[in-house]
């Protein structure tokens, strides 16, 4: 017995120095492999130790990020106040001017001393308290939408200040690249070009008579401008600011096609303007009714734009929104018409004509999909095994976790990935993968992508010692 003790204790001794000695040691990514597997394992998630996980862990970039709507309601308030604004406590919008009558219009030191103004212009500029509440509002994605009109005033104001908190949040939760919607395009009207067929040669003579116009010209010229000076000091070594002008899909015809020729052409011309976009709510009458001419229009100017990519937000629809027809073509049309290169949201996949040719086809070409958790649940009201999300892993289709307006869903993308991570099953391994992609996929200049890649590395290097470390 005691020869059978000693020979165990030999045995384990051997074990515990082979384990101990450097050439067999786990590496710090596979104890933080291990460790961040036994967060997600169990009969429930581990989310506070998530949370701290993610707030901490690298996360590349975000690629679906919208200005406006991921500036907090206090901070716009900041700006109201600077500018002598006040807000209408019956619309809730900001009101610039001065002159009007302001009667029921509160300054922001008013709102401050009433809790209740003030609580509800939160439930009014964000999704505050939208579910643990009994106060009159709208459907959810009405409630969403109109935010912006409400803050809108100041939206475009203090561009530089927006830009650099943005920034510093970003770097707190490890994030060195954001490629963001900023300022709606540049727009024209004309009422000839609604009134017509517009089809090509309608699009071509339209073209034409814009860029003839100095005042389409100089909007670009001053779009581009705010972009330069709202942008400086932004990039540096470690961090960097893209920029995607949007169109508004629910406006007419003339006034979408000119913001699109806009948008293209301040992307040919300004390096940091990566891409042109396309927002709005997509089960609007008028941007449904309008979805395929605008996928043209897109399909006209990017023959005379080649090198101007594509992310559109396409099939952010969800069954019972709209009639079933409206989900049958909006990814593929943006995808095989307008050439887009992301894809924002992609709702509606299992919806479509046809939907594995479509996932085929996104696979062979490498044409991710920027997908938004959060949003998603809110506006559609689809979370869980009813997201498509897991159809895309399953088909081998890349994607990326993004934030979209964590202003107004009070919200940020360290909290993308804890969902992600909570809901369904994935490995460290994934969602490393995540953070890479995100750089991997976006639009910035080669030279830069290199570069936040290489810091990446050594941001998972310190990240992973870091962890190791502290379960030492």
């Amino acid at each position: 017995m005691q020869k059978k003790n000693l020979t165990g204790m030999v045995i384990a001794t051997a074990i515990a120095a082979a384990f101990a000695a450097p050439a067999g040691a786990a590496s710090n990514a596979e104890i933080t492999a291990r460790h961040f597997a036994s967060l997600v394992s169990g009969p429930a998630p581990k989310t506070a130790e998530l949370a701290m996980f993610f707030n901490n862990m690298p996360k590349g970039a975000d690629l679906h990020h919208h200005y406006s709507g991921s500036i907090y309601a206090e901070q716009y308030l900041e700006w109201v106040d600077k500018l002598g604004y006040c807000v209408d406590k019956t619309t809730w919008i900001v009101q610039t001017d001065k002159a009007a009558d302001r009667k029921n219009c509160a300054t922001v030191a008013e709102l401050e001393k009433d809790p209740l103004a003030y609580r509800s212009l939160m439930h009014k500029w964000s999704t505050m308290d939208f579910y643990n509440h009994s106060e009159d509002q709208l459907a959810p994605d009405l409630a969403f939408f109109t935010t912006f009109l409400r803050f809108d005033g100041v939206a475009s104001t203090n561009g530089n200040d927006g830009q650099k908190r943005l920034k510093e949040r970003a770097i707190a939760e490890n994030v060195g690249y954001i490629e963001t919607v900023f300022e709606i395009a540049p727009i024209t009207f004309d009422a000839e070009f609604d009134g017509k067929l517009t089809d090509e040669a309608a699009f071509a003579a339209y073209l034409a008579k814009l860029e003839a116009s100095p005042a389409f010209n100089k909007g670009i010229a001053d779009y581009s401008a705010y972009v330069d000076s709202s942008s400086a000091g932004i990039d540096d070594e470690n961090f960097t600011m893209r920029y995607q002008p949007f169109v508004l899909r629910f406006l007419s015809p003339s006034i979408v096609f000119s913001q699109m020729a806009a948008g293209f052409k301040i992307a040919s011309q300004n390096p940091k303007v990566v891409s042109v976009n396309i927002v709005g709510a997509e089960h609007y009458p008028v941007s449904m009714r309008d979805y395929s001419l605008h996928m043209r229009m897109y399909k006209f100017l990017s023959a005379k734009y080649p090198n101007v990519k594509l992310s559109l937000h396409a099939g952010e629809l969800a069954l019972g929104q709209v009639p079933p027809e409206g989900l049958k073509f909006h990814i593929a049309e943006a995808l095989d018409v307008a050439g887009a290169r992301r894809i924002g949201h992609g709702m509606d996949i299992a919806h479509e004509r046809q939907p594995l040719a479509i996932l085929k086809k996104m696979r062979e070409k490498n044409i991710p999909v920027e997908v938004n958790l959060t949003s998603n649940e809110f506006i559609l009201g689809v979370k869980g095994e009813a997201h498509p999300v897991n159809i895309y892993r399953k088909y081998g289709v890349p994607f990326v976790l993004s934030s979209d307006d964590t202003g107004v869903s009070r919200n940020t993308l360290s909290n993308e990935y804890l969902l992600f991570a909570s809901r369904y099953k994935t490995s460290y391994a994934e969602v490393k993968k995540l953070s890479y992609d995100s750089i991997r996929y976006g639009f910035v200049a080669e030279a830069d992508k290199q570069r936040l890649l290489k810091q990446l590395d050594a941001r998972f290097a310190k990240f992973e010692s870091d962890v190791a470390t502290s379960l030492k």
